[in-house]
């Protein structure tokens, strides 16, 4: 299939995009930056430049491909609703680049405050609709484009996806903890966190493309969830670092921004996805991958 990425160049995105290529797949990619674009070059990727306001370009990008995968996201966690907006733009120009062909419409999403005391399932619906919702309600948006014509699939992706060169979550987390001297955990630490590494997530979005029924729901998920303090633990071992209980109330003070998802409880399941698609996760577990170095040869 002739496949359009957006977000091909970021964490995931690259990692989905070699599981494509050697999966046989022409991709095509959207880039930001010169830079950006010279790494997509380099592996056989068409280019497109642009970003998430450049949704003439999306269209077309979605207009001349089999099937579009939209892992891009402008992350602005300071003004939130910058990125919602973006992500409901993009979500629905691309279901309307798309309606009426029966094409895939693969796009990413998350687990975070679905289900409380309990694991998310593949059957739990997203609350999130409407424009001022999380990610702007798009993972529901993509799901109704179901009705034009579309084949959408939502790819809900643990809040760590975890490998060498992460700059995401974990990664902040370990740049916390060296510039305070402290690897910190909230609370009493018993909150936890799924996990999947990088390589297993893009294989499920391949398998995800090639296999999943229009309306899927699947989980990028490995391990169903890390306790927090496992998480600090793990990476005062990666730096030598003292590890310790930061107070509930002196979590936004010491973690920042990220402190509001490290103090959640965000835990889920993967057997539908794992039974549906085929898909065992193979990769290194995140206590593995800080123990291997992963984030400190990053930093």
């Amino acid at each position: 299939m002739r496949v359009f990425v957006t977000g091909a160049s970021g964490w995931i995105g690259s990692a989905v995009v070699d599981e494509l290529l050697d999966g046989g797949h022409e991709v095509s990619g959207l880039a930001r930056s010169a830079a950006s674009a010279g790494k997509l070059e380099a592996k056989g990727v068409r280019v497109r430049r642009g970003d998430l306001d450049d949704l003439d370009g999306i269209r077309a990008g979605a207009d001349e491909a089999d099937a579009v995968i939209h892992l891009a996201n402008k992350h602005d966690f300071a003004n939130p609703a910058v990125s919602n907006a973006a992500e409901r733009g993009a979500v629905q120009t691309i279901g309307e680049a798309l309606s009426g062909s029966g094409r895939p419409f693969l796009l990413a999403s998350g687990i975070a405050g679905f289900a409380q005391g309990r694991p998310l399932t593949e059957a739990d619906a997203s609350p999130y609709h409407g424009p001022d919702s999380p990610r702007g309600g798009a993972e529901n948006l993509a799901l109704e484009f179901a009705d034009r014509g579309v084949h959408p699939v939502s790819l809900r992706f643990s809040p760590t996806v975890h490998g060498l060169r992460d700059h995401g979550f974990i990664a902040a987390l370990a740049a916390i903890a060296r510039q305070k001297g402290v690897s910190g955990y909230p609370g009493d630490g018993t909150n936890r966190w799924a996990a999947v590494h990088v390589t297993d997530a893009a294989r499920m979005v391949r398998l995800g493309l090639e296999k999943a029924p229009a309306g899927a729901r699947l989980h990028a998920v490995a391990e169903e969830g890390v306790p927090t303090r496992e998480i600090a633990e793990a990476i005062g071992r990666a730096f030598d670092l003292p590890v310790a209980a930061v107070p509930a109330d002196d979590v936004p003070g010491h973690f920042g921004w990220i402190g509001t998802f490290f103090a959640m409880d965000l835990v889920a399941t993967s057997t539908a996805t794992q039974e549906l698609l085929g898909w065992t996760p193979a990769g290194p577990t995140l206590v593995e991958d800080l123990a291997a170095g992963a984030y400190s040869a990053a930093s």
